[in-house]
């Protein structure tokens, strides 16, 4: 038998870098996907262009014996993966991979594992990619949809009732979520007071830009974003490449933008008033720039047999 499974991947809206401390962090999954199809073999074998070719191997195989070994199969799989989503621009390509990875798993093995187990899974093998990951990404690119989430606890769901429209903006820049997550952890060392600080009011403004989101109320939520980038700069995970960008968004009418992810290069998150993003789009794109909408809520993980 031979499975298949796809997961979205995901924006931070607001809250990311604090998240890792234990702060509040509101996330959405978004309409990029990441399939993956797996089938019995002789062996682990992995090809992929998720992660430029056979470097998906270790975080996958990571996954895979995890599970192996934890639900009693063999580890002798092939899994081919294709992605939509850039990797190194903050959306999550390696959650929405290892989310996939474990859903596919589950269905080839009639695990039939819930969302929070394949959150689990997914794990180990973010654990590979990043070093100290929240959870936030593969939470939202299991889950789907909108939540706030805090490590330790059950994410919740924010629902929407209609659809909601955010600008996308790749900077051009690759990062290294590794990296950036051990210089915040370095600024808390060395500044903890400043840090619990900045930490107590980006959990605050996750929540607020919740309710925000929830009301529809874009304009208010762009004010947050743009306020939530700053906290962000403040730590020191922003660029004068990234602040241009926010900059030129907000110059060309947007509401708010902020960084969105690690930082550090990767992508800009913005919001608008609807009818104006194909105008802010072409702006951006002949200035060099990648930019697409995303209109949320997405469904989260699902997979499938195949004959």
């Amino acid at each position: 038998m031979r499975a298949t499974a796809q997961a979205p991947s995901k924006v931070i809206i607001s809250g990311e870098h604090f998240v890792v401390h234990g702060g509040w962090a509101l996330a959405a999954a978004i309409g990029k996907r990441v399939t993956v199809e797996v089938e019995p073999s002789d062996k682990l074998a992995v090809t992929s262009d998720a992660f430029g070719g056979s470097s998906a191997l270790s975080p996958v195989s990571k996954v895979v014996e995890y599970m192996a070994s934890r639900y009693s199969f063999s580890p002798d799989l092939r899994f081919s993966i294709s992605s939509e989503v850039p990797g190194g621009a903050g959306l999550g390509s390696s959650a929405s991979t290892m989310v996939a990875v474990a859903a596919a798993v589950s269905r080839v093995k009639s695990l039939e594992l819930g969302r929070g187990e394949l959150v689990e899974c997914a794990m180990v093998g973010e654990q590979v990619v990043h070093g100290r990951p929240s959870g936030v990404d593969a939470a939202a690119c299991a889950y789907g949809g909108v939540l706030l989430y805090r490590p330790g606890s059950r994410p919740r769901a924010v629902r929407l009732d209609g659809k909601r429209r955010m600008l996308v903006v790749f900077s051009g820049s690759r990062r290294s979520t590794k990296r950036l997550v051990s210089h915040v952890a370095d600024v808390r060392a060395r500044l903890p007071a400043y840090f619990s600080g900045l930490a107590e009011s980006a959990a605050d403004l996750a929540t607020l830009a919740a309710e925000r989101l929830k009301e529809g109320d874009m304009e208010g939520l762009g004010r947050l974003l743009t306020y939530n980038h700053a906290v962000l700069s403040a730590v020191g995970v922003s660029t004068p490449r990234l602040d241009q960008l926010v900059d030129l968004l907000l110059s060309l009418g947007c509401y708010g933008a902020k960084l969105t992810g690690a930082g550090g290069g990767g992508s800009v998150l913005a919001v608008t008033a609807e009818g104006r993003e194909k105008r802010i789009i072409s702006e951006v794109t002949k200035r060099g720039f990648e930019a697409f909408v995303s209109v949320i809520p997405v469904a989260g993980v699902k997979s499938w047999q195949r004959p």
